[in-house]
């Protein structure tokens, strides 16, 4: 069965070379040619046949590639003798088998391998792998107990302990496993020892997970604490055991230690003054990195008063003789220890503000011109009021008005003040006039610092770089206070300038995002998010600032782009996840086995991912919704549990829109048949199910959020302005149509006397809300934040699959080259639901018909003409109000930079800004998203016209 010197899979070596030569170089098609030779020499080899496959999957060719997997399967799991079995074959089966997503068929090849041989380590570690990529933690901690009772090495026990580890800490298993993991370490302990440091390491964590701190500073303490060969490590894990064990002040002891050694280790110091004062919640955060304890909350006040001064009196002398001793200017942790102190003290009830507030102004004048400064003292500014606040601000401004440090300390300090001022609220105080003249001062101070960039390579940070962002904020706070336009394209031009100078500062790119979103302009939105160049796992951070706008948007060629692009990087990650899980095993590097998975599972709960998965189909469904049959061809049921109500919502959409789909196809082929037919009950039940549950997500039961729909069409239930729960009410009333179509549960006398089916309801909502929405969105372009997505929506989703549901009624009622069958009570029926169906047409074109119109108003107003009304919103003209200011600093600097030395790169980009070409960009996104709404439109109208000639 092994694999034999000079054979590969049973092969002669030298006759499989050339063809891994020509994959490794991705001549694919020489590889193939290689193969199918190699193929016509060994028909029946297991391995000839896995490397065609892994050839075919490499061109794309991935139904040819699954096809010759599976033969080869076949043969691999006969009884054949002369079928030749080895780890080479079936690693490669694995690579095209995880690749085509069947990764259990590579699971039962390895399985039926080593029940064929039963003692074959390799084979067995090939299946644990497989077990790893499926993360069947059980039969992971099976087959490595077989392979530690076989081999009796230490790894194979650790990987057994890892999977018990796995099957408590992200499985079902209880807390008992623990003590199974243990049980065997301890066995193994006895009789060999330990000799890895991993090991110990996962020993410690086992007794830790149980509460065994005692047990496992012994351990610690004992012969295998000499496996772990960093003192400061050992330390700090001595300090943690003898803390969560309750021994308060040896633990204060050990990280006074790790101190001395590390004195700039802050982490460290918390965890030190904690033990002092005996405070638990610093552990906190270890057990439950999700929900912290807020710095304000870390407080203890069980000891006594007379204990709290001589451990306080205790901890200034450590960190003064810290201070003394550190000699490094540049370690921030001694003198924010000296802070925290006085911090306690204050929470105490025995603290002096003014003195936390003259310790913070000795902070400034030794590291505030970092840019961590103001991260750095927001957990001591938590404690103080409001008035200390502002005297501690008034200190910082006087202290910078006397600095000679330096140009760049200067720049680093005056940034300071101003983060300080927005962080402790004061901007949100200050007048409009005063407000401006932050701005100004803060847009001045970046072009007169322009010169100390000179000589910095432009993907590196220029220094001043945060004054734009702050200033941007200033001008939108601005904006809201007043409503006036100009400050928001103030905010987007000071950004765009600063892009012009250097177009790698991730932050512009971000505000632009939203603000550009937010004015209707979102394909110019998405050009910036491109510019971001994301890639990896910051796809899964940076992509909700613009995946939510783009969801609710036109651009669905866009939308489609991004989120493929986001899936198919989670799906490979998830791919490549498992396979890092299995290195980490063969490397012996357990805590990270642990750290892949978890991490893993985090991802896959992402409410980004969820929204994602459901959102890609919904959207394959707009773009297919003027196509019944390409609608057919994508429905797909989506995952439903335990996510947030919002995702929950939407991922019950696909499968509602089908069942309502073939529920009033049934409906009407129950109408056409002459021998009475009974309609499918299962489709009409299954759709009520998910009603109900649909209303129970928005918070009615299922009898009342019918009234209440019956209520916004009749005007007894006012317009509001538009939300997302309108489009979800919407959606609702238009399945109910469907449903009552098949059911007839709902009377009319009961609900709405006037409305005479559940057709004209839905007619009614759409026709108002679409009405309503118009009137009160005004011109795009100097309507920011307008209700242009709600409107796009309403369009897109409800009307849409209420289009949907008629072109189905239309083709049961009327199918290609099929004749109809006479008969009085059902020609009257089809007579009247042709009527319902033909109003409902014509509501819909109508309805589509005003937003239209709107659209093409918007449209047909010259570009010239909003440029002047923008531009004009930003000009002074004698004003000495308003917004221009910070424009008019921008509009200078090109003849500023001239009398000073920037750098020729930084004088071109000012030179070359063009503050109107901001502008014009602004109105070709807006029209851009605009045209691509109105295609929809008339697609939309074009479709409906031609089912109107059906009837």
């Amino acid at each position: 069965m092994a694999s034999k010197f000079g054979l590969a899979g049973g092969i002669p070596e030298r006759r499989v070379r050339p063809i891994w030569d020509a994959v490794d170089s991705r001549q694919f098609k020489n590889a193939l040619k290689l193969s199918t030779a190699l193929l016509s020499k060994y028909p029946n080899s297991p391995y000839a046949l896995a490397l065609k496959a892994l050839i075919l999957e490499r061109m794309g060719k991935n139904e040819e590639a699954l096809s010759v997997c599976l033969n080869a399967k076949e043969i691999l799991c006969t009884n054949d003798s002369n079928v030749f079995v080895d780890d080479l074959t079936l690693s490669t089966l694995q690579i095209v088998f995880q690749r085509l997503d069947h990764l259990e068929l590579a699971t039962s090849c390895y399985e039926y391998a080593c029940t064929k041989y039963p003692n074959n380590l390799e084979l067995m570690m090939g299946l644990f792998s497989c077990y790893v990529r499926e993360y069947s933690f059980v039969k992971q901690q099976q087959i490595a107990i077989k392979m530690y009772k076989i081999a009796g090495e230490e790894r194979f026990l650790l990987w057994a302990v890892c999977s018990i580890q796995l099957q408590v800490c992200c499985g079902n298993g209880g807390g008992k496993l623990f003590q199974l993991a243990e049980g065997l370490l301890k066995k193994h302990i006895a009789s060999h020892g330990l000799h890895e440091p991993e090991a110990l390491s996962v020993y410690i964590s086992l007794l830790e997970q149980q509460c065994k701190y005692s047990d496992a500073l012994e351990i610690l303490y004992g012969k295998l604490g000499s496996l772990m060969m960093i003192e400061v490590d050992k330390l700090r894990l001595q300090g943690r055991l003898l803390a969560r064990a309750g021994d308060y002040i040896a633990a204060a002891d050990v990280f006074q230690k790790v101190l001395v050694l590390c004195p700039d280790d802050w982490e460290c110091f918390l965890q030190y003054l904690g033990c002092l004062l005996e405070d638990r919640s610093i552990f906190i955060r270890d057990t439950d990195p999700i929900h912290p304890l807020k710095s304000t909350e870390c407080k203890n006040f069980q000891i006594s008063e007379e204990l709290f001064d001589s451990r306080m009196s205790q901890a200034v002398d450590f960190v003064r003789k810290l201070m003394v001793e550190a000699n490094d200017n540049s370690a921030r942790c001694p003198y924010l220890a000296h802070l925290e102190i006085e911090r306690r003290k204050l929470l105490f009830g025995k603290g002096d503000a003014d003195k936390v507030v003259e310790d913070l102004m000795q902070y400034f004048i030794r590291f505030g011109h970092l840019a961590c400064f103001t991260s750095d003292v927001e957990r001591f500014l938590e404690v103080l009021d409001y008035n200390k606040k502002s005297e501690f601000l008034k200190k910082l401004v006087k202290g910078c008005e006397g600095n000679v440090s330096g140009p760049t300390k200067e720049l680093g300090q005056s940034i300071t003040v101003f983060k300080i001022q927005n962080s402790i609220g004061d901007l949100f105080a200050v007048p409009v006039n005063d407000l401006e003249d932050i701005a100004v001062r803060m847009t001045e101070m970046f072009c007169k610092n322009l010169p100390l960039s000179k000589e910095l390579d432009v993907q590196e940070s220029m220094h001043g770089e945060e004054l734009l962002s702050l200033a941007c904020n200033v001008l939108v706070q601005l904006f809201w206070r007043t409503r006036d336009l100009g400050y928001l394209l103030e905010s987007i031009m000071i950004l765009e300038f600063g892009l012009a100078i250097r177009r790698y500062v991730w932050q512009y790119k971000i505000l632009l995002v939203h603000l550009y979103s937010y004015w209707s302009s979102l394909p110019l939105a998405y050009e910036r998010y491109k510019s971001l160049d994301v890639k990896n796992i910051l796809l899964e951070t940076v992509s909700p600032h613009i995946l939510p706008q783009m969801v609710a948007s036109p651009l669905w060629a866009d939308l489609s782009d991004l989120l493929r692009e986001y899936l198919k990087f989670m799906d490979d990650h998830f791919r490549e996840s498992a396979d890092l899980t299995f290195l980490a095993y063969r490397h012996r590097n357990y805590s990270k086995v642990i750290e892949f998975v978890q991490f893993k599972e985090r991802l896959q709960r992402s409410s980004q991912y969820l929204m994602a998965k459901i959102e890609a189909p919904l959207l394959q469904l707009k773009q297919n919704s003027n196509n019944i049959e390409e609608v057919e061809h994508n429905q797909i049921k989506q995952s439903e549990e335990n996510v947030l109500k919002t995702v929950e919502k939407r991922s019950v959409l696909p499968r509602m829109i089908y069942l309502s789909m073939y529920s009033v196809s049934e409906s009407v082929k129950e109408n056409l048949e002459s021998n009475g037919a009974l309609v499918d009950s299962k489709l009409s039940l299954e759709l009520k199910i998910l009603l109900e549950r649909y209303t129970t997500i928005l918070g009615f039961p299922f009898q009342d959020a019918v009234e209440l729909v019956f209520g916004f069409s009749s005007g007894q239930k006012p317009f509001q302005a538009p939300s997302p729960d309108l489009i979800d009410w919407m959606n609702f009333a238009v399945f109910l149509n469907a449903w009552n179509l098949n059911s007839h549960e709902i009377k009319f006398s009961d609900t709405d006397p006037s409305s005479t089916s559940t057709w004209n309801l839905v007619n009614i909502m759409l026709r108002k809300f679409v009405m309503e929405t118009i009137r009160c969105t005004g011109p795009v372009v100097s309507s920011p934040g307008s209700h242009l997505p709600f409107l796009v929506q309403l369009v897109t989703e409800p009307l849409a699959w209420h289009a949907l549901i008629i072109h189905s009624c239309v083709r049961c009622l009327h199918p290609s080259g099929k004749k109809k069958k006479k008969g009085g009570s059902v020609d009257q029926s089809n007579t009247q639901l042709s009527h319902e169906i033909q109003n409902s047409i014509q509501s819909l074109c109508d309805t589509i018909e005003m937003v239209t119109r709107w659209l093409k108003e918007q449209l047909n107003t010259p570009d010239d003409d909003k440029f002047e009304a923008l531009f004009s919103s930003i000009l002074r003209n004698g004003r000495n109000d308003g917004p221009g200011k910070v424009f008019k600093i921008l509009e200078s600097s090109s003849s500023l930079v001239k009398d000073v030395d920037v750098g020729a790169r930084i004088l071109e980009a000012v030179q070359s800004w063009s503050p109107a070409g901001v502008v014009r960009k602004i109105i070709t996104g807006q029209r851009s998203l605009l045209s691509e709404f109105l295609k929809i439109c008339e697609l939309k109208l074009k479709s409906l016209q031609t089912v109107r000639l059906q009837l």
